[in-house]
């Protein structure tokens, strides 16, 4: 090699290395997703990558970044909350803003990929973009504070050596086990069919949580140390968590190709470059309550259209709108032979704020587990006898959190 070219080489390799899981941690969260697509899945993305994988188009996101055609591209690999929050607070906050993230940015380029009416070129970086941003969002990091930059700011000692909490997180606990990522993603690939359904089964705002409570974790010890030296003890204890985000990330990446591609490769003329980039409006709702893999299009969603999240105390405003709901279930009725069961919201009946009508069986809904979980409902805003329901047919439509 010239070696004139050889320290910008070094440079370039360096940064790439050093953001949003590395090198090793997004090549390998794509190896295990290659593992679990499906036959039409796996010939829709052989026909767009041609001749290369997706492994190796995992870090072409952040090997753009300094291009002009993508400058605008730096905010999409990360989200910015304050800690504390709740999980309605979170999904609040998460749905309320306006400039774009990781998580916006995933959702677009969902959208996009699945859209039949764009090009094979836009599908193309499209893929590559999901790819990355669903490694990118696993990353406890990626969903973190502003004041510190996700943690690049706050210096640490590792191994001997000076880095920030971001950068370990990204690259140096993974560096350490001396593992590539085909060994990495080998080692990981262990992962029941119960997994693979749970997590698949996640909707996406419920990923973002998974790495926020994570993130409030690690600052949290970071911030009790007066030393910020960490030791072999460091890694023992937190590799559980890097391995548990990289095997979820794999397992989920796959799960929304699949459902991208269920029916095929589907390509047309192509949408604007307005249409095709511009993250200023969401594609679909954030909160659609299907998983993340089939809130791809409006069409696709259970005839619900594009949903606001509202506080439950803002409902009489939205009365005949399609919304999302958060709220604590305060207890829940099987109504025997009618097929229905009716959850109460925000307070206990009479008093509820909301009742959400569950069509099928309660099984479906596993219901004998809502009572004082924070329950998220997707529908329109109906009246029943001077209450506001939403009525559910599709257990997509209902996501929930642990008490």
């Amino acid at each position: 090699m010239n070696r004139k070219y050889l320290f910008p080489f070094a440079i370039v390799f360096l940064s790439v290395a050093l953001i949003s899981w590395g090198v090793i941690g997004h090549r390998a969260i794509a190896r295990i997703a290659e593992h679990h697509l499906t036959p039409s899945a796996r010939a829709a993305v052989k026909e767009l990558l041609r001749n290369e994988t997706l492994s190796e188009v995992s870090t072409w996101p952040d090997e753009v970044r300094s291009q002009p055609e993508y400058k605008n591209t730096g905010s999409w690999h990360y989200i910015n909350l304050p800690l504390g929050l709740s999980y309605p607070e979170f999904v609040k906050q998460v749905e309320g803003m306006t400039k774009e993230n990781v998580y916006s940015a995933l959702r677009k380029c969902e959208a996009l990929l699945a859209n039949p009416q764009a090009s094979k070129e836009q599908k193309v970086v499209a893929l590559k973009f999901v790819v990355h941003f669903v490694g990118d969002l696993h990353q406890p990091m990626h969903v973190s504070r502003e004041e510190d930059q996700g943690g690049n700011k706050i210096q640490v000692n590792y191994d001997g050596k000076g880095t920030n909490l971001h950068s370990l997180w990204d690259s140096r606990l993974i560096e350490h086990q001396g593992l590539n990522d085909e060994q990495l993603a080998q080692k990981y690939d262990q992962i029941t069919p119960g997994q693979i359904k749970e997590w698949q089964g996640d909707l996406l705002i419920k990923w973002i949580w998974e790495s926020y409570q994570a993130s409030t974790k690690l600052y949290t010890e970071i911030d009790q140390l007066n030393n910020r030296t960490l030791d072999d003890a460091y890694y023992q204890s937190h590799m559980p968590i890097i391995e548990d985000r990289i095997k979820r990330a794999g397992i989920r990446l796959a799960g929304v190709l699949n459902e991208i591609f269920k029916n095929g490769l589907k390509t047309g003329g192509g949408v604007s470059g307005a249409e095709a980039l511009s993250l200023s409006e969401p594609a679909v709702s954030a909160t659609s309550a299907q998983p993340a893999g089939g809130a791809l299009s409006g069409a696709s969603a259970p005839a619900m259209g594009a949903a606001k999240s509202i506080d439950i105390k803002e409902i009489p405003a939205h009365m005949g709108e399609n919304v999302t709901v958060c709220s604590k279930v305060f207890g829940y009725k099987v109504l025997d032979n009618s097929g229905m069961t009716l959850v109460n919201l925000g307070a206990a009946y009479p008093d509820q704020l909301l009742t959400v009508v569950l069509k099928g069986d309660p099984a479906t809904y596993h219901v004998d587990q809502l009572n004082n979980t924070t329950l998220c409902a997707t529908g329109k805003l109906i009246e029943f006898k001077g209450k506001p329901e939403i009525v559910v047919t599709d257990p997509k439509m209902i996501g929930g959190t642990p008490h």
